[in-house]
């Protein structure tokens, strides 16, 4: 044993006939405590002399001589002294965007608790505009809350302002926040319940009617209809804002970007459109039959067709569309294509969807279950959704070619579908308009009679296309019309903000 252990030990049975002794001396409770106190004063100097390791190892040999209780007390003692309030810390430090930045990690009920934990905490989350912050957050990574942010106005208010102008301050934001919440919970209620504003467009064609294909965004609907034309919808006044006309047959699938429409008919052509001017660009002519669908995407485009092919395009420009391999093998039309980086997928009146690379257009795989034919479906990750005249719809995973799950409740063939990440739509020549639960219809426990949430039922003849978003479903049929469903709370009943920069919103 080297000194510094023999003066531990010393010490410890020093401290130990010490208090012995003084209990044996005196029952004077004052008299205890004041010898102790000079006892431990003459402990804690020698105590302070040793290194870390020796005064570690003295508490060590204490703490041994203990019991389970004291050692239950001392642990609650020691708890305090090893927690450290950072985010009060911090900004002492010069800090402060530290403290704000760590917090900015947190959701809307652990900032509600950090703000409550101190003044410091509470102010690093104010004087930061955290709430401010998390808004924003939510606005550019989920796009029901960027809809509701521009329907609603608070996009204003958010990101990069003018510094010329006043601005709301942190309360503003936290009192937003709420009523942001109580509206996205109101309007998910009201695709549950059905409850809508209905907006309806009268296509008027001359001779045959009928809408066989749309795409809309903020500012217009872009239509395809059974009297050879194009027709442009102003959303504002849902007035036909310009007519295209060159195709010789139905149109009967179309898609836009920012600069050209691209049209396929029952002429069985492809044609290339100036979206600005309504100019036709170019005219593909290689299906023999007619060309029911079309997708193109970052300079790909593929189309399909009656005469049971599929063609795969390269698009250098609006005007330079060159084909790149034809895809054989259905044994019928092929009524629907979509595609992204990984697969093309295909189906066809023959009951089956193929599977094909994107890359190098290889076969891939043939997923049966659909006991007639199809005529929609829509891919998406791993997932694709098809609908067909059998009236069922089929979910499968494409990596494995399984169905998932079959979704019964339509009486005619489904003819159009579609789905995001919360819900399936379809649309089908019984007329009516179907939102089903896309995770519920993804989990195998759920009942299917939990799997349809609503049927809307307005149009008074077969459904042709659809689509969608967390606002709206648009939607065209052979009744000539195209009606918009619209989900957000009307006006009159809504959380509306009226912004005073100095207090709070109001509604």
């Amino acid at each position: 044993m080297d000194q510094t252990e023999m003066e531990t030990s010393d010490a410890i049975e020093d401290l130990e006939v010490a208090l012995n002794e003084k209990i044996m001396i005196t029952d004077s409770e004052d008299s205890l405590k004041q010898l102790m106190n000079q006892d431990y004063s003459s402990f804690y100097k020698k105590f302070e002399k040793w290194n870390e390791n020796d005064q570690e190892s003295f508490v060590q040999q204490l703490l041994s001589r203990m019991t389970h209780y004291q050692h239950s007390r001392i642990n609650s003692y020691l708890r305090p002294m090893l927690q450290r309030d950072f985010i009060s810390l911090l900004p002492k430090s010069g800090l402060y965007h530290a403290a704000e930045t760590i917090l900015t990690y947190l959701d809307e009920k652990s900032l509600c608790s950090a703000e409550l934990v101190s003044k410091e905490w509470h102010k690093v989350i104010s004087e930061g505009m955290l709430w401010k912050k998390l808004i924003e957050f939510r606005v550019n990574t989920d796009s029901l809350w960027k809809g509701l942010a521009y329907r609603r106005g608070w996009i204003n208010y958010l990101f990069k302002q003018d510094q010329s102008k006043p601005h709301p301050d942190h309360i503003f934001y936290r009192r937003l926040f709420p009523y942001i919440i109580l509206d996205i919970k109101s309007i998910e209620n009201n695709w549950r319940s059905g409850r809508h504003i209905l907006k309806r467009i009268n296509c008027r064609s001359e001779g045959s009617k009928g809408v066989y294909c749309l795409q809309y965004d903020e500012n217009q609907i872009i239509s395809g209809l059974r009297d050879n034309t194009i027709k442009i919808w102003d959303r504002k006044n849902l007035s036909c804002s310009k007519t295209l006309t060159g195709h010789t047959g139905s149109v009967l699938c179309l898609q836009y970007d920012e600069s050209v429409i691209i049209s396929g008919s029952s002429d069985a052509t492809v044609r290339v459109w100036d979206i600005e001017h309504g100019q036709m660009l170019k005219t593909l002519i290689h299906h023999c039959e007619a060309v029911l669908h079309l997708r193109f995407n970052n300079g790909m485009m593929v189309t399909c067709s009656k005469d049971r092919s599929i063609a795969v395009w390269d698009m250098t420009s609006p005007t330079d569309i060159n084909l790149r391999r034809v895809l054989v093998g259905h044994r019928a039309a092929v009524n629907v294509v979509d595609f992204d980086e990984k697969y093309i997928v295909s189906a066809s009146g023959d009951r089956t969807i193929k599977v094909w690379k994107t890359s190098d257009c290889e076969f891939v795989r043939t997923l049966n279950g659909h006991k007639r034919g199809i005529a929609c479906l829509q891919y998406r990750d791993r997932l694709v959704v098809s609908g067909s005249s059998d009236n069922t719809i089929r979910l499968w995973d494409i990596e494995f070619g399984t169905c998932l799950r079959v979704l019964e409740g339509h009486d005619e063939l489904v003819r159009c579908i579609r789905f995001d990440n919360k819900r399936i739509v379809s649309g089908a020549y019984d007329g009516k308009i179907k939102v089903w639960d896309l995770a519920a219809a993804l989990d195998p426990r759920s009942p299917a009679g939990t799997l349809c949430l609503r049927t809307l039922i307005e149009h008074t003849g077969r459904v042709f296309r659809l689509q969608f978003d967390d606002f709206q479903i648009v939607s065209s049929s052979h009744d000539d019309t195209i009606l918009i469903w619209d989900f957000l709370t009307p006006d009159n009943d809504a959380i509306k903000f009226n912004v005073n920069v100095n207090n709070k919103p109001k509604h």
